[in-house]
């Protein structure tokens, strides 16, 4: 059989406990939030404060970096064009050169040497 030992742990515990007062729970509850609510709302309005914050960081460095690529793009047309001008002073180069050729073979030519 059952000896006095054997006796379930959580027998007489609900015995034990004490009626709960609902208007001391309510008061306790209204205690807790409003210790810790005013601490609370100072950090979500921190928070909101540090996200707008952000977002203009973000749109300030997307300028930032549009004008990084502005500045690339330019330096990238101003390489072309002196790219441009040494070609264009190569081709003043050979034109020159074929007119001097032109020029001494019209006048050997004319001294009677035929090319």
């Amino acid at each position: 059989g059952l000896g006095p030992g054997d006796a379930s742990p959580d027998e007489g515990v609900v015995e034990d406990l004490p009626l709960i007062d609902e208007k001391a729970v309510e008061q306790l509850t209204e205690g807790l939030i409003s210790h810790y609510l005013p601490d609370l709302q100072r950090s979500k309005s921190a928070l909101q404060e540090l996200t707008q914050n952000q977002v203009v960081l973000l749109e300030t460095l997307e300028q930032e970096i549009s004008k990084f690529k502005e500045c690339n793009s330019i330096l990238e047309i101003n390489a072309l064009f002196s790219e441009a001008k040494h070609y264009h002073n190569k081709l003043v180069n050979i034109r020159n050169e074929m007119m001097m050729i032109h020029e001494k073979t019209s006048k050997l030519k004319v001294s009677g040497i035929n090319i």
